[in-house]
């Protein structure tokens, strides 16, 4: 469903803000391992933390998880512009990278992250039935796999079903090409296989907002794939999945959609 940058605009300007004079404190680098496994590498016990930023004077506050992008081969945790002081708890998160690691381990870093939110984010006043999972490029399609591949987090007996929204930013749907490339498989032959979102489409999935650039500006068949996603979604019956083409903007396409985000999360916050 494309969605106009005047649109978008007008939906910036007029999106009201979550939260009004609060204050807020961000505690880093947290180790999401600690207490989910008994056991950790040196290179697990550097990458693998997070950071929580949280508004100290209010409670049950809806929580987004961030996941950087970078091709699952670069990037670091931060707080996207437009994030901070919006009546949302940010949980941003690191994950271990390819070449020192390689699939799944990035997934599987991403649900240890994810549950660790659930378990310990009412800590830092957040809401776990409030907990919206989403980020950029590589960090979208994390989000994508963690929430529709229902086994990564079960490991931890969380169901998958708890989060209250997926919100990839330009991820991929189709197995990610830094697994393909893993795999011995060429960057321009599409791979739908379990490590692809597209595989678990499910009618019983989180409410989903897909977010793309413009399909001429942006990656290589990243809007289409996008799109497939959505229409595949929407025959299986999945009742919550719509999709939004930023005009004006191509892969790097994160700052005019945070207040979409912000909208969806304060939306289904009231669900």
């Amino acid at each position: 469903m494309k969605r106009s940058f005047f649109l978008i605009l007008v939906m910036c300007i007029g999106l009201p803000a979550l939260a009004q004079d609060l204050s807020y404190t961000l505690e880093e680098n947290i180790g999401y391992y600690n207490g989910l496994t008994d056991s950790q590498t040196d290179y697990q016990k550097e990458r693998c933390k997070l950071d929580v930023y949280y508004p100290k004077d209010t409670t049950d506050v809806p929580v987004v998880v961030w996941f950087h992008g970078g091709g699952l081969e670069g990037g670091e945790k931060h707080i996207p512009d437009g994030l901070k002081e919006k009546g949302v708890v940010v949980v941003t998160v690191n994950y271990r990278l390819h070449p020192k690691v390689q699939h799944p381990v990035y997934i599987e870093d991403a649900a240890a992250a994810v549950a660790w939110t659930f378990k310990n984010i009412e800590k830092y006043h957040g809401d776990n039935n409030k907990i919206f999972v989403t980020g950029h490029s590589a960090g979208g399609y994390l989000a994508s796999m963690v929430g529709l591949d229902t086994g990564y987090l079960s490991k931890y007996d969380i169901d998958a079903n708890k989060i209250a929204g997926l919100i990839p930013f330009s991820g991929h749907s189709i197995t990610h090409f830094t697994i393909r490339k893993e795999m011995g498989i060429p960057g321009t032959q599409a791979i739908v296989d379990e490590f692809a979102p597209l595989f678990h489409i499910r009618k019983d999935a989180p409410p989903m907002l897909l977010i793309t650039g413009n399909r001429e500006l942006e990656m290589l068949g990243r809007y289409e794939e996008t799109a497939y996603f959505y229409r595949m979604m929407k025959v299986i019956g999945h009742p919550d999945v719509e999709l939004m083409e930023l005009d004006g903007y191509g892969h790097n396409m994160v700052y005019p959609a945070i207040p979409l985000l912000l909208n969806f999360a304060k939306e289904k916050s009231k669900e």
